[in-house]
């Protein structure tokens, strides 16, 4: 095939294109359900922790008892930055956005790391549990630094959700709330061949390293098409102010054609399959939090779904429930899409090594549409 071809055969945005099997995560049409290898999320997140889905992310199936008490000490054995890290960290712009943050100090820590070329299936495994248990720190170091405190080290008696919320606030919250985030986490994991994973997929698939496919794939994340929706729905939300104020907006904003976040999506049709269980989780926080703002966030997401899905019948996605839970458990709204990277980085990992067990470079054709072939005109002649 040459790089020549009709317009009708090309799928702008690879939409509807098949490049690669795998065997990490499907949404099986006949449920509209998204899977980890065969398990539905929905039922991971409520009736697992994050620990356990990242087993089943990596490993295949659900882990036995001494399974998991084995991988959540060896992930914690990982935690903790190196000295120069953390001196890094403290030396960040604190007006930088927290994704250009997160995607630099992985990137030191691939160049901190001897073994970081080593892509055997068991050192692509130690990477993977290595980026899951540092990721959090980065973040947490990152938020404190730009509040003007210090950094707080992990607790290796408390589990991922906990210590990262030790590390950002110096405390663990309610076990309610714990179990929200960790839901969040779950939701976040995976999923397919999203833009991200498959940025990752295409640097891991030159043979670069998997710190390099995992910055990449941060890069890609950070965009509001993407990852950054979550951030982008509570900034809509802040916008909207009252519930009052919803309907109105949200049909204002639809005949004007504007970009509404935290809906839609280029897999679903009839709904994302995460949702339900995500906006339970944030019905969860405003019940926790209990206060008059928590409510009005409710009733505005409500009203400004249902009008969307009455005006368009577009439905909400994963970013949509939760952004406002986030901003309910107190995370400033930048830390949205990292929170996204701290579960996304078990996904990405196992499409890296998934790519690389029988890897074929990525490397797809264009339609050129410049000018025919032309002679360069000398400068005095122009």
């Amino acid at each position: 095939m040459t790089e020549e071809m009709m317009s009708d055969d090309i799928k702008y945005g690879l939409a509807g294109v098949v490049t690669d099997d795998t065997a990490i995560s499907k949404v099986m049409p006949e449920t509209n359900s998204l899977t980890y290898r065969g398990y539905p999320v929905q039922d991971l997140a409520t009736q697992a922790d994050f620990e356990e889905t990242a087993y089943v992310i990596w490993n295949g199936d659900l882990p036995s008892a001494s399974q998991l008490e084995d991988f959540k000490k060896r992930e914690k054995s990982e935690r903790g930055l190196s000295d120069d890290l953390v001196s890094v960290v403290a030396k960040y712009n604190r007006d930088a956005h927290p994704m250009d943050t997160v995607r630099t100090s992985v990137s030191f820590l691939g160049q901190e790391d001897p073994t970081a070329d080593d892509s055997s299936p068991e050192g692509l495994y130690d990477k993977s549990i290595r980026m899951m248990a540092k990721i959090p720190e980065m973040v947490a170091a990152d938020y404190r630094h730009r509040k003007g405190e210090k950094p707080i080290g992990p607790d290796e008696s408390l589990s991922f959700s906990e210590n990262f919320f030790h590390m950002c606030f110096g405390e663990v919250p309610a076990p309610e709330v714990i179990k929200c985030f960790d839901i969040s986490m779950t939701l976040y994991a995976e999923h397919s061949f999203n833009a991200s994973t498959f940025a990752a997929r295409v640097i891991a698939s030159t043979t670069s390293d998997i710190y390099s496919a995992v910055t990449g794939a941060i890069g890609a994340l950070k965009g509001p098409l993407h990852g950054g929706a979550n951030e982008a729905v509570m900034h809509m939300l802040k916008e909207v102010g009252e519930p009052e104020s919803a309907r109105e907006w949200m049909l204002t904003a639809l005949k004007e054609k504007r970009k509404i976040m935290g809906f839609g999506h280029r897999v679903y049709r009839s709904g994302d399959s995460r949702v339900p269980t995500m906006t339970d989780a944030f019905k969860a926080m405003v019940d926790i939090i209990d206060t008059e703002e928590a409510r009005k966030y409710w009733e505005m997401s409500r009203i400004l779904d249902d009008t969307m899905v009455a005006a368009k019948g577009i439905y909400p996605n994963l970013d949509f429930p939760a952004g406002p839970a986030y901003y309910l458990m107190g995370f400033d709204i930048p830390m949205f899409t990292p929170l996204f990277v701290m579960a996304r980085i078990t996904g990405w990992t196992a499409h890296i090594a998934e790519q690389l067990d029988e890897n074929k470079l990525i490397r797809p054709l264009s339609n050129y549409t410049g000018p025919d072939e032309r002679s360069v005109t000398p400068l005095d002649a122009r």
